[in-house]
């Protein structure tokens, strides 16, 4: 069965922007959605986020991850562990290296990423990013996990963070990912 796993950022839950939308509009398509609380979100940790999400999801060739901000380098390191080829993933206002606007998410990211094992457990990368995240999760850190991983890399133009309550970015529907699903 084709399931979604959606991963939220820093400070964000289940219900925070598109993510209510977006699980509606993957269980009208059929998708078992799944969007977890992650735990310590406000200081997202890899040890401890990570074995959470590996003990509680399910992986198949029919997954899809759509993981925003601080879920994305949490995406990455999953795709490391698992042991299927999942179908693919939406990377949203990603990094992969530290942010000087927010040195707290430095214990999300890991030292070194296996990239070729990473490309080897999913079939399909979509990369978007903005060229004015206020965090610092811009067009450039994209563009490295795009050079990292290859895929699709979409940049846009003043879209910030792609929903954030601190610069007040509402961020609720989000078009770009349902056609993405569509692909």
């Amino acid at each position: 069965m084709k399931n979604a796993i959606l991963l939220h950022g820093t400070g964000s839950n289940p219900n925070s922007f598109w993510f209510p939308i977006i699980t509606h509009f993957l269980r009208n398509r059929g998708y078992e959605t799944w969007i977890p609380f992650l735990p310590k979100c406000e200081d997202p940790d890899l040890k401890i986020q990570l074995p959470f999400i590996l003990e509680r999801g399910k992986f198949s060739e029919e997954t899809v991850i759509i993981a925003h901000s601080a879920g994305c380098p949490l995406t990455l390191a999953l795709l490391e562990e698992i042991d299927v080829k999942i179908e693919k993933a939406i990377l949203v206002a990603g990094f992969i290296k530290p942010l000087k606007a927010f040195p707290r998410a430095k214990t999300i990211l890991k030292k070194t990423y296996n990239f070729a094992t990473i490309q080897k457990h999913c079939a399909e990368f979509f990369i978007i990013n903005s060229t004015d995240d206020p965090w610092g999760c811009d067009d450039k850190q994209g563009k490295l996990i795009f050079d990292n991983l290859g895929g699709t890399l979409i940049i846009k133009n003043g879209h910030g963070h792609m929903g954030s309550r601190e610069f007040n970015q509402p961020y609720e529907k989000f078009p770009l990912v349902e056609k993405l699903m569509e692909l």
